[in-house]
């Protein structure tokens, strides 16, 4: 077994660093970019294991994807263009945001397709995903009627829907967005606000995509088999991995930072929201939007004294990958701050929320926990000063990551196991805190 074991914090830096690329922006390039006709080129795509489960998944529906130059070269064969065989198993690995669109793409697969993932991602909610795409006339059989390893079968006349999408996932959304365009006649969605990179997707195509936002949810209409050429694409980087250099940066002595080309959708940063709302005070300079996307280069610097925060549930799903960092920061604010409506947070790659509760109160945080709600007694002179081992927690890559940020801001000596869980979104963790200064 990996791990890595810290003893002691990170020293000040004043450092300019470049993240990760956005993952949910280039698994939706790669996935529109199957659809259209001709040569897509994308730059800066991720390398995280996600990205490498979502080519090779294409591949087996006879989609060519190559390097060349650092770029990633695909040959789209138009809507419904995918080669259909007997027998295709695709394995999604971990990533959930591939395994849910996917399935919108191929309900018109003549044959039985199988879809698998590892043990985390097999133990997810793909119900959710099943009864809308059955709603088009696809045919799914799941285990347990509602997990992975699951099968699919199309329908060649597929019809459009109504679809009310009540929790506030992107991913619900997004498959049945990527269901409708082979679908023909107008399909709607009512959807509960998430982040919304596949309508600006298609928005940026001229594809014919209508968005009528509410004060609670969008309308969204989408009229299917519009036939689309292929594009030209740069992915920014992400925000979400972003987040954790933040915390690091606001918890860390003396301590500056710049975060170059980031994605900063408004509804990605529910995250920045919130800790600027806890008195983080970070900024967005060089602000400019391409492809329909915020970009902005991001700037955060130490700071002593955090309020606490009653979450505004508004902000929930704008938030939901980040929240592990943000009961960190909790942890060492000066009162109590409650988080409520969390149940999304249960269903992620492990029960976060639940772990997250263990987690504090290992290292010595007060909490008090529920079904769907965490309220965490932050401390501004809390620190660790005792051994901490994190282990049995699903190989969750953002329990990793938050273990190892805490560690370096908190002291004690951690010992933190499946060093590698953080690969599948965030290759270059590791090597970033590196260049930021520290020594594992």
């Amino acid at each position: 077994m990996t791990k890595i074991v810290i003893k002691k914090k990170i020293k000040s830096f004043n450092k300019i660093i470049s993240v990760d690329s956005d993952k949910s922006l280039s698994i939706r390039s790669l996935l529109i970019g199957s659809q259209s006709y001709g040569l897509c080129k994308i730059k800066n795509l991720s390398k995280s294991g996600d990205i490498l489960s979502t080519i090779s998944g294409l591949k087996k529906l006879g989609v060519k994807i190559f390097f060349k130059n650092k770029i990633c070269y695909l040959y789209g064969s138009g809507l419904s263009g995918f080669n259909y065989k007997k027998n295709i198993l695709i394995n999604a690995g971990n990533s959930g945001t591939f395994a849910r669109l996917l399935l919108g793409l191929i309900i018109k697969t003549p044959y039985k397709i199988k879809l698998v993932g590892d043990d985390s991602l097999s133990k997810r909610d793909f119900k959710r995903i099943a009864d809308p795409l059955k709603e088009f006339g696809a045919k799914f059989e799941l285990r347990n009627k509602n997990n992975l390893p699951l099968k699919v079968i199309g329908s060649e006349y597929l019809k459009p829907i109504n679809y009310f999408e009540k929790r506030g996932s992107a991913q619900c959304k997004s498959s049945v967005i990527l269901a409708a365009l082979n679908t023909p006649g107008k399909t709607t969605i009512y959807a509960k606000k998430s982040r919304d990179h596949t309508e600006l997707f298609l928005k940026y195509l001229k594809l014919p995509i209508k968005v009528i936002k509410k004060k609670k949810y969008d309308k969204i209409e989408i009229s299917g088999e519009h036939q689309f050429k292929s594009f030209d694409y740069e992915i920014p980087g992400d925000v979400s991995s972003s987040a954790f250099f933040i915390v690091l940066t606001l918890l860390s002595k003396n301590s500056k930072l710049k975060i170059k080309n980031v994605n900063v959708n408004p509804t990605r940063i529910g995250f920045i929201k919130i800790i600027n709302k806890m008195g983080a005070n970070v900024k967005f300079i060089n602000k400019r939007n391409i492809y329909g996307e915020n970009l902005a280069d991001i700037c955060v610097r130490s700071q002593n004294n955090f309020k606490p925060i009653n979450c505004p549930v508004e902000l929930n799903s704008n938030a939901i990958d980040e929240f592990l960092i943000i009961f960190l920061l909790a942890a060492k604010a000066s009162g109590i701050s409650s988080f409520k409506k969390l149940e999304e947070l249960n269903k992620k790659e492990s029960p976060r929320l639940k772990l997250a509760s263990k987690i504090l109160k290992k290292i010595g945080v007060k909490v008090k926990s529920g079904p769907a709600s965490i309220k965490i007694f932050g401390n501004p002179k809390f620190t660790v000063n005792k051994k901490i081992l994190i282990n049995n927690y699903y190989k969750d890559h953002r329990i990793f990551m938050t273990s190892i940020i805490a560690a370096l801001c908190l002291g004690g000596k951690w010992t933190i196991e499946d060093k590698d869980s953080h690969v599948s979104s965030f290759p270059s963790f590791l090597s970033i805190l590196k260049k930021i200064g520290y020594r594992f």
